[in-house]
């Protein structure tokens, strides 16, 4: 009989070690540690982050984890969530584009809290973030869940189970019924995002995080889960994503070092990621408009995954929600066009009630594009074609926008960019400690240190 997939990732995972990875696997690996406590720090003040550090607060643990701002430990799956909650709330962290797109740096908070509970060095905690990339990339490779109505951060409770379960120093068996605890009850409803958004989209993976990181607990302690998970009666294939088969894993077999993380993008601007195209053909065109009250009209072709993730709902043309606003193709697009930029300003209460700003994305069309869709997910194609008051036509088309893994960012603008986000956060020394502690990952005995760079809130 054919092995059920989840004994084969347990038994993957407790297989892959450090010593399999080659050096740009650990090296990307630090690279998005970097992106992520930038966007930590960029989302520092938000309202769902200390949401989640006064619950946080209310909980003590033994073992414990680091929450982002928080003076005290508290128990491992509420640091992951909110961590995870910091990680992910700009929209800024990495992706990776397949049948399912996804933000796999999302399973970097469910890797820090169990590898700090658990006390593994940073070695072994590369070697668990690479892990859990492998999982969810390939899961978003084998299925699209969307279409069925389920959250892509479906996948990301058995990434961060998996990921989790091996920092326990958990064997194949029980990373198995880590699989199969996190799999059964942690199916996350596509409504997530879909019209106007909430602060919950940008909580949706730190939950499966917490989740993960609980079933995880639960297999250590001998609790069992339904079986299969995938292939069961009722199971994850009949019930989430219709049968697939998994491809290889990274390492699976000797020698192999065609690891996913090398083939996820980091986002140079803070919105969703099939727009970067579009705000990176905005900005080409930008210099030729001396004022963009003399936009005519601003027509959108685009590909289909963009369309109906950022592209279709009437909520995007008036956006009420920063969350709203960065998952929006129009309002993304003319704000690059008006400002020159994409900033976490750009997503201000005053910018999203600005009339000039509006009448401007009122004036886009979206319009699907069979050619677009065919280059897709290997690059994001978008083409504006702007039509001036004068009649005039300004065309501009972008399919690898910075950052993309076709065109990624250097070390020094991964550093630039958690630069700024921690300028007003943190003091020059501290920054760079944390940046030096990063790309010393592999060095370190633990995380403690690199945890104590961040400010406390009181």
């Amino acid at each position: 009989m054919t092995q059920p997939l989840a004994e084969r990732l347990g038994e993957y995972a407790a297989s892959l070690t450090f010593d399999r990875l080659d050096d740009k696997t650990v090296h990307e690996v630090r690279r998005r540690l970097i992106d992520s406590f930038a966007c930590a720090l960029g989302a520092w003040e938000a309202n769902a982050a200390n949401v989640a550090r006064a619950i946080c607060r209310r909980v003590t643990s033994d073992p414990a984890a680091t929450f982002l701002g928080g003076a005290n430990k508290t128990l491992p799956a509420l640091a992951a969530f909110c961590n995870g909650v910091l990680f992910r709330y700009l929209d800024f962290n990495d992706t990776y584009l397949s049948l399912e797109p996804a933000h796999p740096s999302d399973n970097l908070a469910a890797v820090l809290a169990a590898g700090q509970a658990a006390g593994r060095s940073g070695r072994e905690m590369i070697a668990a973030a690479v892990l859990a990339y492998e999982i969810q990339c390939r899961l978003c490779d084998a299925a699209s869940i969307r279409k069925n109505g389920w959250d892509h951060v479906t996948y990301g409770a058995f990434s961060t189970s998996a990921a989790a379960a091996k920092l326990f120093g958990l064997d194949a068996g029980q990373i198995t019924q880590a699989l199969n605890l996190a799999g059964t009850p942690n199916v996350t409803l596509r409504q997530t995002r879909a019209g106007e958004l909430s602060e919950w989209k940008g909580c949706a993976f730190a939950n499966a995080s917490r989740n993960g990181i609980f079933a995880a607990m639960l297999a250590a302690e001998g609790l069992t889960g339904p079986a299969p998970i995938f292939e069961g009666e009722m199971g994850f294939f009949k019930q989430v994503s219709g049968p697939f088969e998994l491809a290889k894993l990274g390492g699976e077999k000797a020698g192999d070092r065609d690891y996913m993380i090398k083939k996820t993008s980091i986002k140079f601007w803070p919105a969703e990621y099939h727009s970067q195209s579009a705000i990176h053909a905005a900005l080409e065109l930008r210099p030729q408009i001396a004022d963009v009250s003399q936009i005519r009209s601003l027509d959108i072709y685009s590909f289909d995954a963009a369309v109906d993730i950022i592209g279709k709902d009437p909520e995007k043309w008036r956006p009420k929600t920063r969350e709203t606003a960065d998952h929006s193709l129009p309002y993304c697009t003319a704000v690059a066009l008006a400002d020159g930029d994409v900033t976490l300003d750009s997503f201000s209460e005053a910018r999203l009630r600005d009339e000039q700003l509006l009448a401007l994305v009122a004036k886009i069309k979206i319009h699907r594009d069979a050619a677009l869709t065919a280059r897709y997910p290997r690059g994001i194609p978008n083409r504006l074609e702007v039509t001036l008051a004068d009649r005039r036509k300004l065309i501009a088309e972008n399919e690898f926008p910075r950052g993309h893994d076709q065109n990624p960012m250097t070390d020094a603008e991964v550093e630039s960019k958690f630069q700024r986000m921690a300028a007003s956060r943190l003091d020059a020394s501290r920054a760079r400690r944390i940046l030096d502690l990063c790309w010393r990952l592999d060095e370190l005995p633990d995380v403690n240190e690199l945890f104590a760079q961040f400010p406390v809130i009181a």
